[in-house]
């Protein structure tokens, strides 16, 4: 058995000095980006992509297919919702963009496999791919049924690992694309009656981070990743009226705008607020009776509220998943996702 051969000091010693020169250009240049206006920093354009948008029914979801077509973008929407999804591609056109449609219902495995093959066939590769679709329970854990602890992983983190799988490997090829995933501050501390959501939040944190170094790993600095991270968002359907105390709910449209300058910047992580970026350093350092005060006292009943929209965008876990409306001629058994095309019925 042959053994290891020790590293030389000076070989050590030069990729100490190396790693600590690059990381101090690396901080430099953060710094020099975070204070340089607006108006000098180099936006992707996204013109001609196609981007995918999961949960494009309605909320969130809806609003940046509309910032995206806006760009130029070719637009796919992806739910449950078929009304949603046909309200979402009316508007796109209405403003000269153009959008497709799909039902698909992203907790299952073959579903999404489906779905991503007539979406390469019927469009085309996805260069941006928008991992948005999200539920929630809103109750405590002893309370939440078994099935719906499943449901909630199922949507908020397995999804993603099955839309990633099916539009990965042509981003790699291409050494092209970005993928963003909209996670939550609750993937960086708990919250009262939202300890299965939190935990799928801070998975799917983790899914983009791990990404990320395991693309970069393979010398594929191409393919960008994202984690869009905000505080409760108003009138989205999941947390609606909120009572959040000190700080204030965001507004959809101002994080929609955030997510897309974080789409063409090629940021890694964005927290909404930003300066909760200091409050995550501040965790790190005082006692954990002091987090917990401020946890409790932040946030009173982050219970979903009843007025949910039926979306995977922003849904109740109640609402999901939505059976098919009978007026519509689609299945999913039957690969038949089809639900519009730029506004028409194709089914």
């Amino acid at each position: 058995m042959g053994s290891s051969k020790p590293r030389s000091l000076s070989k050590t010693i030069s990729e100490v000095v190396g790693f600590l020169l690059l990381s101090a250009f690396y901080i430099v240049q953060a710094i020099v980006k975070f204070f340089l206006p607006k108006k000098y920093h180099n936006y992707k354009d996204v013109k001609g992509e196609i981007a995918l948008v999961t949960g494009g029914g309605g909320g969130l979801g809806r609003l940046l297919a509309l910032r995206l077509a806006k760009l130029g973008a070719t637009v796919v929407l992806w739910d449950i919702n078929v009304a949603g999804l046909e309200e979402t591609v009316n508007l796109v056109n209405s403003i000269g963009g153009k959008a497709f449609a799909f039902k698909c219902d992203i907790s299952d495995k073959d579903d999404v496999y489906k779905a991503a093959e007539i979406t390469r066939q019927e469009v085309g590769d996805v260069q941006i791919l928008i991992n948005n679709a999200g539920i929630a329970t809103g109750d405590t854990l002893l309370a939440t049924p078994d099935h719906l602890i499943k449901k909630t992983f199922e949507v908020n983190v397995i999804a993603h690992f099955w839309t990633v799988k099916s539009f990965l490997p042509k981003m790699i090829e291409k050494n092209h694309g970005h993928i963003v995933t909209v996670a939550s501050m609750a993937g960086f501390v708990g919250s009262n009656k939202l300890v299965t959501y939190c935990a799928t939040k801070y998975a799917a944190v983790g899914f983009d981070d791990a990404l990320r170094v395991e693309l970069e790993s393979q010398g594929i600095f191409g393919v960008k990743t994202t984690a869009i991270c905000p505080f409760f968002i108003q009138s989205t359907g999941m947390f609606n009226d909120v009572n959040a105390r000190y700080i204030p709910t965001l507004k959809p449209n101002d994080v929609a705008d955030r997510i897309i300058e974080a789409l063409q910047k090629d940021e890694t992580v964005v927290l909404m607020p930003n300066w909760f970026s200091i409050a995550l350093v501040l965790r790190m350092i005082v006692p954990w009776s002091v987090v917990s005060l401020c946890m409790r006292g932040l946030v009173i009943d982050p219970t979903p509220k009843q007025t949910a929209a039926k979306t995977n965008g922003s849904a109740k876990i109640e609402d999901f998943p939505q059976k098919s409306n009978g007026s519509v001629k689609e299945s999913v058994s039957t690969l038949n996702h089809r639900i519009v095309t730029n506004g028409k019925n194709v089914h």
